[in-house]
């Protein structure tokens, strides 16, 4: 079995910027993406009451120049302005044509 190396794309974001996100991400040429509702505790503390809101995990398998163009985005655009983690590993897929 053929598997090709993509970049896993990691972001961990206030839920309240989900659709803003969503939206620039497919707009700089992201094809999928995960979300699911996380909790934690980090620099800031934690997000623990319905007030505040709750947090998001976004995954998505891109190429290493998408990866790296996302983060130059996610830099410039939302981490002035919103208290995010992004981070990107690399990962084995197979059906790497779903991705890219």
């Amino acid at each position: 079995m053929k598997t090709t190396t993509l970049k896993l794309v990691t972001i961990i974001a206030e839920d309240d910027i989900e659709a803003r996100l969503v939206r620039d991400l497919k707009e700089l040429g992201v094809k999928g993406y995960t979300i699911v509702n996380v909790r934690g505790e980090g620099l800031h503390g934690a997000r623990d009451n319905a007030w505040e809101g709750e947090n998001i995990r976004l995954e998505t398998l891109v190429s290493s120049e998408l990866a790296d163009k996302l983060f130059e985005f996610l830099h410039s655009t939302y981490f002035p302005r919103y208290l995010m983690v992004v981070y990107m590993e690399n990962v084995e897929v197979i059906r790497a044509e779903k991705f890219l």
